[in-house]
């Protein structure tokens, strides 16, 4: 949809009133796609061109939605289907129930899963775009889980952790082996590791662990990029409103790190 260069400003929120916004159009300090617009009416397409203020892109604001959500155990990171609801599942959207309106409850999507035994950070949201984002294997964001095990790991089975192993995979009811990358391994305490996974096969911490002879007895995501749990302090089932420029800064604070 394309709009006036005076209509995009005024939707930014960046000018005090109109007049500052013609003045700086006139003045050349607002660009497009890297070219002077000294014309208030010049149309163009906000989505595929790229506003800038002195050197300070301009956005419109966006009416999405992102929650980082403390997900408690029990819950499942889906909307519930018949068998689900029939068995009394609970889903992760049900703690969101009451506190949108209808029509945003009906658009949250969780970016990535966790399974129904796990707890800690998730993030929901109505931003598709952003979703595939971040859960994308491409981008390889980062996502530490603390790691509750029956025993003490030896320093061999966290070797082998941090290097890449085998783990047997099943889709579609076809069970195949899958090499894992390397993952950032840390020994916290006795039966409690820290591992950092660039990838998110389904259950991919657990099976690691398996692979190597350790029961997870507990699983906490602690963080996504560099949207760390601790320090939003939020209770289990509890959520905060997080900005598209609050994610998209912390996710490529991430992105400096990007080993393989």
């Amino acid at each position: 949809m394309k709009l006036r260069l005076h209509q995009f400003l005024s939707k930014t929120g960046r000018f005090a009133s109109k007049r500052d916004l013609k003045e700086a159009v006139w003045a050349g300090d607002v660009t497009v796609n890297g070219s002077v617009v000294k014309d208030i009416a010049f149309q163009f397409n906000p989505a595929k061109k790229e506003v800038q203020f002195k050197g300070e892109t301009l956005r419109l604001p966006s009416d999405e939605i992102t929650l980082a959500l403390n997900k408690p155990p029990g819950v499942v990171c889906s909307r519930l289907n018949s068998q689900e609801q029939s068995l009394g599942k609970t889903s992760v959207f049900s703690l969101l129930e009451g506190h949108f309106s209808s029509s945003q409850f009906a658009r949250f999507i969780t970016v990535g899963r966790l399974d129904e035994a796990t707890t800690g950070l998730l993030f929901l949201t109505t931003d598709g775009a952003l979703a595939h984002r971040i859960a994308s294997p491409e981008q390889h964001i980062s996502k530490r889980y603390r790691v509750t095990l029956d025993q003490r790991p030896s320093e061999a089975s966290l070797m082998l952790l941090r290097d890449g192993l085998e783990i047997q995979m099943e889709e579609n009811g076809e069970q195949f082996t899958y090499f894992t990358q390397p993952a950032e391994v840390v020994l916290v305490q006795e039966g409690h590791v820290d591992i950092t996974v660039r990838e998110g096969k389904k259950r991919q911490v657990r099976r690691m662990f398996s692979a190597v002879g350790l029961e997870v007895l507990h699983l906490e995501r602690k963080s996504i990029g560099g949207v760390d749990l601790d320090g939003l302090n939020l209770p289990l089932g509890a959520w905060v409103d997080l900005s598209r420029a609050d994610v998209e800064a912390m996710v490529a604070q991430d992105a400096g790190d990007k080993r393989p």
